[in-house]
């Protein structure tokens, strides 16, 4: 079947699964999704909003989702891999694609797997390489699977970057982890680095230090940049790196590094869950011009007696 007369299903419908829906449907490709944010009376209307403004269809469960799908992509937190793949699989239509798209450490996808190809469906482990707002469905995607190789062209056709990793699962997401380790462990980095240095009011002097020793980074954009993601999507970023951590430790190392960094990303998160950062889903919400607002909300909270030091 050509992939563009594929009934797709999204299982998510956050950021990811929309970004997805909204590209899909403009080839006129049909998308049914489903969240477990649609069981929830005050997170479900702005999701229903979307999908009647993109012609998606809304199922109420996992299992209806997967037996009316050609093609199912979970794009999930990252603890949450497995358990969509076990909900999915008794109702995976024979043959059907399976494409993860979560963070999750190799070993996850490998159990995800298991369970997927066991019912009739064709796992494939995928591996977005970069942020996917600025991207969208082009955003590099690299694929694993004794599947990955016919899926691959499919996906392109659809309008992805796809690209096989290996046919051995696990090779795409270790690739994935081990990059997050820099990636988010540098953004927990600076927010740390940078709130500190606002405290002691050396914040121009560390920026100017840095743009000296790497001179091809905007460090002031950056920061900019690295403060609203993790405002936004600070939780979903500490359980990646909850699995980046088994990733490493599965490799015989200790991960000191990824261990500390999902902390401080669910620290920012549970800040943002307690409003620091403005209501969710407002303008307002880590819109701030440049890092040093909300840097100040930090402080703010930590310099409060009965704030939790960190």
């Amino acid at each position: 079947m050509n992939p563009l007369q594929w009934k797709v299903g999204l299982v998510g419908y956050g950021e990811v699964g929309r970004i997805l829906a909204e590209d899909l449907r403009a080839q006129g490709v049909g998308v049914s999704a489903y969240d477990l944010k649609l069981d929830r009376d005050e997170t479900a209307g702005a999701l229903r909003e979307h999908a009647a403004a993109h012609c998606v269809r809304l199922v109420g469960s996992h299992a209806e989702l997967a037996a009316r799908s050609d093609f199912v992509v979970s794009a999930v937190t990252a603890s949450q891999a497995v358990p969509v793949a076990e909900a999915c699989a008794p109702a995976v239509r024979q043959g059907a694609f399976f494409l993860d798209f979560n963070s999750a450490s190799p070993g996850a996808k490998q159990r995800a797997a298991a369970l997927i190809d066991a019912a009739g469906g064709r796992y494939v482990e995928g591996a977005v390489m970069t942020s996917i707002p600025p991207y969208r469905i082009r955003v590099p995607l690299l694929l694993g699977g004794a599947s990955a190789a016919e899926l691959a062209p499919l996906l392109n056709t659809l309008g992805f970057d796809a690209k096989v990793a290996s046919e051995k699962l696990g090779v795409a997401s270790a690739t994935k982890m081990c990059r997050s380790v820099m990636i988010k462990g540098l953004e927990a980095m600076v927010i740390e680095s940078f709130t500190a240095a606002r405290h002691y009011g050396v914040e121009d002097a560390v920026i100017a230090s840095l743009q000296e020793t790497f001179p091809g980074i905007d460090w002031e954009k950056q920061a900019a940049y690295f403060f609203q993601r993790v405002i936004e999507h600070g939780r979903r970023r500490s359980e990646e790196v909850r699995e980046v951590a088994e990733t490493v430790r599965d490799a015989g190392l200790e991960p000191w590094s990824a261990a500390g960094t999902a902390e401080r990303q669910a620290w920012v998160a549970d800040l943002a869950d307690a409003g620091l950062f403005g209501p969710k889903g407002t303008q307002e919400f880590a819109r701030s011009p440049d890092w040093r607002t909300e840097a100040d909300r930090i402080l703010g909270h930590v310099r409060t007696p009965a704030s939790n030091k960190d």
